[in-house]
């Protein structure tokens, strides 16, 4: 099979399905594992990237009610690679190349090759997700889909001694804030949490400073997609002069915490389990250790510390 990936998440699901091999195109945004790092890039944005946040969601904003198109295509190299397979999305339009442009670039491509399009809501999704890729390759997810459930299950069976779930806040942007949605307010519980703001199951949404000030989280998670710690940082300064911040009970008790976003917690894909269990040892540290080879959440600095 020859097949091409057109977003991140199904870029590591068919690495974790030992498929990576039959990888012959990504996405300008593929960088995990670090072996599709050198395959052809069959995308590219027309967002600066380098833009500040609140100006990346106008300019999102401004393109999905014109052309509705973030990413293009390139044919030319699609057709040099004479995919089998390309897998796809139409759950966020901010987050692939737009099924429209897809089923026009079909129709020029040599052959036929079969369209794997995935729209995962929650972990069940992704699971699906998983086998919906493995079927049209024709291999097995039973094994890869049992070891990533075994892990959820563990985090489920540490969170349900809990005593206390905490108010967790998860946004997804900072500049507007969003909230969390899909399958994050779905792991929040999961880690023993309460998400006051998000809806499993549904999209994010954009929210005002004072929803999340009336919801007095005791725990804040940040997690901006397609934005690394350091970029996500440079926005929670802004954050932090919005009035009331400070006396938030996640500020004074210094449970802030920045997640890459970009790799974890907003990628559907097998990741999603070691989101949830860094989510989960942030939440409850005691019950909760931090997934082997991986660092914790990064703790924001409380203007309360001494």
């Amino acid at each position: 099979m020859r097949i091409v990936s057109l977003l991140p998440s199904a870029t590591e699901i068919v690495c974790a399905l030992g498929l990576g091999d039959q990888l012959v195109g990504v996405t300008h945004e593929c960088d995990h594992p670090q072996s599709v790092q050198s395959l052809p890039r069959v995308t590219r944005t027309l967002i600066p990237v380098d833009a500040a946040s609140c100006e990346i969601d106008r300019l999102v904003s401004e393109q999905l009610n014109t052309t509705k198109a973030l990413y293009q295509l390139d044919l030319p190299l699609l057709k040099e690679l004479r995919p089998d397979v390309i897998v796809t999305q139409s759950l966020c339009d901010v987050c692939a190349v737009s099924p429209n442009e897809v089923q026009t670039a079909l129709a020029q491509l040599p052959g036929t090759p079969r369209v794997v399009n995935l729209e995962p809501q929650s972990l069940d999704g992704l699971f699906e997700a998983i086998r919906q890729v493995a079927s049209a390759v024709g291999v097995c997810a039973d094994d890869t889909i049992r070891r990533l459930r075994g892990r959820v299950e563990a985090v489920a069976m540490r969170s349900a001694g809990v005593s206390e779930r905490p108010r967790v806040t998860f946004l997804e942007w900072l500049d507007p804030p969003f909230s969390s949605g899909h399958w994050n307010p779905e792991l929040v519980r999961i880690a023993g949490g309460i998400e006051g703001l998000g809806k499993e199951g549904q999209p994010s949404r954009r929210l005002r400073w004072d929803e999340v000030l009336a919801w007095q989280p005791e725990v804040v998670v940040m997690a901006c997609c397609g934005f690394d710690v350091k970029r996500t940082l440079q926005d929670v300064a802004g954050v932090q002069s919005m009035a009331g911040w400070r006396e938030l009970p996640a500020v004074r008790s210094g449970r802030v915490y920045v997640a890459d976003g970009s790799h974890y917690f907003n990628r559907p894909g097998p990741r999603l389990i070691e989101s949830l269990e860094l989510l989960a040892h942030a939440i409850h540290p005691d019950r909760h250790q931090v997934p082997v080879g991986l660092p914790a959440l990064h703790r924001v600095a409380s203007p309360h510390d001494s």
